[in-house]
């Protein structure tokens, strides 16, 4: 795929569709279009109408390219809000001049502009196999003073011109993470953004934008995603007779300057977007494909079933109980044990210990490695939890280094969840997390690291260095991305699952660096179905970390069988974390069953396109997944409650091969007849679930 520029005129092609953009004579940088693939010919028109339309007499108060800059600068006649907004002394206004443009491979694009002294660079990349666009920006200062960056999106998504905006989005808390919503835009402006300094809980940084009719199957729609895991804004805003103009990028409103010193370059994170015109469905398929192909590392992997010790044990860990729970959970055909929270420092409660990573040596007194040789004897990989970005005061780390948090001078710092954020933005703060980390992983035969991260930003100030106060929102980031990249090129053989009290660090960026995520701390398995409906708009089920725990969850008192709490986390990548030594017989012999079951699935499940039918509710629904060839599917199906003695209608299927037919059990049907007249089910009674495995056999002769 290419990019083009030739005459002021920008033509990005994908395999399927285009992104078009034009220089108007004062060197804003106008967008004409975002759809259909169109010819060079056909953007040259585009700029010329476009510049035709906005150059006829406007009236006061409005300026005839607000809501189609391709980048909207703080200054002169842009009346919008801005993407971009420089303070350089007591100038806070800046206008675009034009410096010249770079292409690369021929799928990436810089158009560079001046600032008086500051470079401004405005990326584009396109890819082979895939209709995701790429935009960032990077910022120069060529001048010999400082210059305060007040506001640095990554890109402006534009939207063509229609009667009607619905925004899709993914909102919620903590037990309840990304939930589906949708809103109407309606004239102003509409704001999600994370001010925690981690992605969060509450929002999400994805949206989708369709004109009101898009289904799952069918319509027009326009999304992105922001490769970021800290603070970040979203703004959407609207004005009567223009078009939506959504920005989107790091930090958040008021966060204060973050200065860039002379000869010092930043660059924003990647915003990445996607036009479809098949729906919702085909969108987050597409999205999956784009985060397999190009953000996961290894996605080609199949990630094991493991079980994690938290629910079995919490802070109460040693050798004996650890090693009587990997002995069942490999009995179980578990793969990979983790021992979560309790095994260092003095950590006996959440209140002490959090930051001194050595093993504690009352609990295990000649350290981890017995235990990890004997459960490796079982068949199974070794795990850890840590949270390293974390410190309780009752620590040894906090009483040596009481300035490694954030804080003000005069002023106790916060507590949440009894412990502090150690201020990563100091670069030997980082060095030492760094270092403990890698001597970790050294001295121990680990597999596996679950990277927690348990409370947002509070009290940001770094009172030794006040002027780079304005830094932390980023830096922090920075720093963790630069230490799970140094762990994972010297421990390439060690997978890392993200987690920040659940779904917290749920985004692109992290993906990039890590395996999996721990998608929320809620376990119920109704929750569960919500949760991962909306997870899966844009991130694939081989990155959702699913687990299956005791009864009643700590959420809810909220009774469901174990099968059906099985299939619910045979959604993503299965997991076990109830106390198996409380199991019965039964119970245990179950899971085994359905354990097996996953394995036999599994590749289908973490590799093959997914299809949402229907979505959760009291009816019947179900997620498809198909693989490539489409040769083979699974179905998982789910049934809330079943309302008087009606029998769940039908299931249409999606993704088949018409012209095959497909064995499901015994009976042979066609692909056509699957899609078309739909699986008959039979579900019965409350929280009823089951999985169907389709095979192809032979192709149909008409």
């Amino acid at each position: 795929m290419t990019v083009f520029f030739e005459n002021r005129v920008l033509l990005l092609t994908t395999p399927g569709t285009s992104y078009s953009a034009y220089l108007g004579d004062d060197d804003i940088p106008i967008h004409t279009h975002w759809g259909a693939r169109i010819t060079p010919a056909d953007a040259a028109y585009l700029a010329t109408s476009t510049a035709a339309r906005l150059a006829g007499e406007w009236p006061s108060f409005r300026s005839p390219a607000n809501g189609h800059e391709e980048y909207p600068l703080d200054g002169r006649l842009q009346l919008g809000r801005a993407a971009l907004s420089l303070g350089f002394g007591d100038v806070r206004s800046t206008e675009w001049s034009f410096a010249g443009h770079v292409v690369h491979d021929e799928r990436e694009v810089e158009l560079l502009f001046d600032a008086r002294e500051v470079r401004i660079g405005l990326h584009y990349r396109v890819y082979d196999d895939c209709d995701v666009i790429d935009r960032w920006v990077t910022l120069r200062n060529e001048s010999g003073d400082a210059v305060d960056v007040h506001r640095l999106d990554s890109a402006a998504w534009v939207m063509p011109e229609q009667a009607q905006y619905r925004m899709s989005h993914l909102t919620g808390r903590w037990a309840a993470e990304t939930r589906l919503g949708r809103t109407d835009l309606a004239e102003g402006r509409f704001v999600l953004e994370s001010r925690r300094g981690i992605t969060s809980h509450h929002v999400n940084p994805w949206f989708a934008i369709d004109d009101g009719s898009a289904t799952e199957e069918q319509g027009e729609v326009y999304s992105a995603a922001l490769q970021w895991s800290g603070s970040w804004r979203l703004l959407a805003q609207r004005e009567l007779d223009e078009p939506v103009q959504v920005l989107f990028g790091w930090g958040h409103e008021d966060f204060g300057p973050r200065r860039l010193e002379p000869g010092e370059q930043l660059q924003t994170p990647v915003t990445s977007g996607l036009f479809s015109t098949g729906g919702f469905g085909t969108t987050s398929r597409a999205w999956h494909s784009f985060a397999l192909r190009h953000v996961l590392p290894r996605a080609t992997e199949v990630r094991p079933v493991l079980f994690n010790s938290w629910e079995a044990t919490e802070f109460d860990v040693d050798e004996a109980s650890q090693v009587a729970l990997a002995t069942q959970a490999a009995d179980l055909g578990c793969e990979l044990f983790v021992l979560d929270d309790g095994w260092f420092g003095q950590r006996v409660n959440d209140r002490t210990g959090l930051g001194d990573w050595s093993v504690n040596p009352d609990r295990f007194p000649n350290g981890l490695q017995p235990l990890i040789s004997k459960v490796h004897a079982l068949g199974l990989g070794f795990g850890l939890w840590v949270e390293p970005e974390m410190v309780n005061p009752d620590s040894d780390l906090y009483r040596a280094h009481p300035d490694w948090v954030y804080h003000f001078d005069g002023r106790e710092p916060a507590l949440m969840r009894n412990q502090l954020v150690l201020n990563l933005a100091r670069p030997d703060v980082a060095e030492w997390v760094l270092g403990v980390l890698d001597e970790l992983l050294s001295s121990n035969d680990l597999q596996f690291v679950k990277w927690d991260m348990n409370r947002p930003f509070a009290d940001t100030g770094w009172p030794a260095e006040p002027e780079r106060q304005g830094r932390i929102w980023f830096d922090h980031v920075t720093a963790v991305y630069a230490i799970i990249d140094a762990l994972r090129a010297k421990h390439p053989g060690v997978a890392i699952e993200a987690c920040s009290g659940g779904g917290g660090r749920v985004d692109l960026g992290m993906m990039a660096r890590t395996d999996q995520f721990w998608t929320s701390d809620n376990t119920d398995a109704l929750d569960r179905r919500y949760i991962q409906h909306g997870f899966s708009q844009v991130y694939p089920a081989r990155t959702m970390s699913c687990w299956v725990t005791d009864l009643p969850t700590f959420i809810n008192k909220r009774q469901v069988p174990l099968t059906y709490r099985f299939h619910v986390a045979m959604a993503g990548v299965l997991g076990i974390g109830g106390d198996l030594t409380e199991w019965s017989a039964d119970e245990l012999q179950l899971a085994k069953s359905l354990i097996a079951e996953y394995k036999d699935i599994r590749n289908v499940v973490q590799h093959g396109s997914q299809y949402r039918l229907g979505k959760p509710g009291r009816s019947a629904s179900a997620v498809q997944y198909v693989t490539a060839d489409r040769r083979e599917s699974v179905v998982l199906v789910y049934q809330e409650a079943q309302q008087y003695d009606s029998a769940p209608r039908p299931l249409r299927l999606r993704g088949l091969d018409t012209s095959a037919t497909y064995r499901i059990g015994e009976t042979s049907v066609s692909g056509a007849l699957l899609m078309s007249h739909g699986l008959s089910l039979t579900l019965t009674g409350d929280y009823a679930s089951q999985v169907v495995r389709l095979r192809s056999a032979v192709q149909v002769v008409a």
